[in-house]
């Protein structure tokens, strides 16, 4: 065979959209169908038509709703982080401009139309966006509502600890510490001398006292991991009914700093306005039930006594997980002491038990979809209601992979690759192991061949 050279190729001036051979992705092209059925386009063209202009005054070419909506769906889909990525994800795949109904001849929305795009569309509009998929879900069968459970963690913000000034000099941390150096005493600090006196402070990134110029809503928090990052707080409310099969309700961006019991509320609320527009809807108020957002399941970050009184006040019933405080005194809290006992009952029931297993289950599903292989534990955005613009469409993609999982027994597109690979890794390591057995058993029977007698001759036999 003769050694082939690579050549430079002239590319045709004119191609076929038949010789392109472009195949809509399966995935894709079964939630385009049930958007479509759900005139998915026709709302949020309806919901969005007042923040674009008329036409008259010019500028650039406005993108479209339902493409912005589907750009950021495929964010979650394939995992990327950055609207950068996005754009060129979807200008690098024909199937995902099929999805976004954008011809094959034109490129796929620049990254900066995305951004722009969701600095025009108001936090507002995005939360319609997020309830009316809430609402094919319902229609599907898949939100029963009773029963939410609630848990939050934390989002690297898109900021950096050493860019942190003061709130009431704006110094940064090094001039900080060189004034503290100089007003005890040196002139001349060494990286030493500063790294000792900062060593000696207590509380030396206080929220009070620090923030970041670039994103002033991020918040000095400790991570998961230990370590301490500037961070947002995002709080998830999901349907644990019986029959339900962990859907997203709601999605509260909040401070980092605050605390869980600070937030409980608030979130609660929001996933029982949600509840309440899916109810109101002709087309779904059959299939979810009355008794909608009755029972709450936390675990013992939000357990206080000010948070079951408001929980009992709102009549929604808590089963949270009770932290080991000792001994308490209730010397004029009777009303609070009614409402821990009767949590305590409720948790130790059977029913009780099986809900906080649910909740460890069903709940953390959803962080891990949404931001370790959903791609949003690093934010690319600053301020708080850019990231839950971003982080409100990301939930509701997840709520539909969870509607296309369950009624269509179809997986996101990076399943299927990940199960070939799985597959794959699985054959090899079959193939290597068998391997290494026939090895094996060929050195086992070299080792027995050569401790084999070796055998003699018969001495008379010889001598005749």
């Amino acid at each position: 065979m003769a050694l082939g050279k690579r050549k430079p190729v002239q590319q045709p001036l004119f191609i076929t959209t038949a010789d392109l051979n472009v195949r809509a992705h399966p995935f894709y092209d079964a939630v385009n169908k049930v958007l479509d059925s759900h005139h998915f386009d026709v709302f949020v063209e309806d919901r969005c038509a007042k923040f674009y202009d008329d036409g008259g005054r010019g500028g650039r070419p406005g993108l479209a709703p339902g493409v912005y909506f589907r750009c950021l769906l495929v964010g979650y889909f394939e995992g990327i982080d950055s609207e950068r990525g996005i754009d060129w994800r979807c200008s690098d795949s024909s199937s995902l401009k099929l999805f976004l109904g954008l011809p094959i001849d034109q490129p796929a929305p620049d990254h900066s139309t995305i951004s722009r795009t969701r600095r025009l569309i108001d936090l507002e509009t995005h939360a319609e966006v997020f309830r009316e998929i809430l609402k094919m879900l319902a229609n599907h069968g898949l939100v029963e509502g009773k029963t939410v459970g609630v848990d939050s963690t934390t989002l690297e913000a898109n900021a950096a600890m050493r860019s942190i000034v003061r709130r009431d000099t704006g110094e940064g941390y090094q001039q900080f510490l060189e004034r503290l150096a100089k007003e005890s005493g040196i002139e001349t600090p060494t990286r030493e001398d500063l790294a000792k006196l900062d060593k000696k402070r207590k509380n030396k990134a206080s929220n009070d006292d620090w923030q970041s110029p670039g994103d002033p809503d991020a918040k000095v928090t400790k991570m998961k991991d230990g370590t301490t990052h500037l961070a947002h707080k995002a709080e998830h409310a999901v349907d644990l009914g019986e029959g339900g099969h962990g859907a997203i309700l709601a999605v509260n961006v909040c401070d980092a700093a605050a605390g869980d019991t600070a937030t409980l509320t608030g979130t609660i609320v929001a996933s029982t306005e949600n509840l309440r527009a899916v109810s109101d809807d002709e087309r779904v108020k059959d299939k979810i039930s009355d008794a909608w957002m009755s029972e709450t399941v936390v675990d013992k970050g939000y357990h206080s006594k000010q948070t079951l009184l408001d929980l009992d006040e709102m009549h929604v019933r808590s089963y949270a997980s009770e932290p080991d405080r000792g001994r308490q005194r209730w010397a004029g809290q009777d009303e609070a002491r009614e409402a821990v006992y009767a949590n305590r009952r409720r948790i130790k029931g059977e029913r009780g038990k099986r809900l906080l297993r649910s909740r460890g289950e069903k709940l953390e599903r959803t962080f891990a979809h949404c931001y370790e292989t959903g791609g949003m534990r690093r934010l690319h955005l600053r301020g708080r209601g850019n990231i839950a613009k971003r982080v409100l469409i990301h939930a509701a993609a997840f709520n539909v992979g969870l509607m296309m999982r369950v009624k269509y027994g179809l997986r996101k597109p990076r399943s299927h690759s990940k199960a070939a690979g799985a597959a794959c890794a699985l054959f090899y390591a079959l193939v290597e192991w068998l391997g290494w057995v026939s090895d094996l058993v060929r050195s086992i029977r070299a080792t027995l061949s050569s401790r084999r007698p070796s055998p003699q001759r018969n001495p008379l036999r010889c001598a005749a």
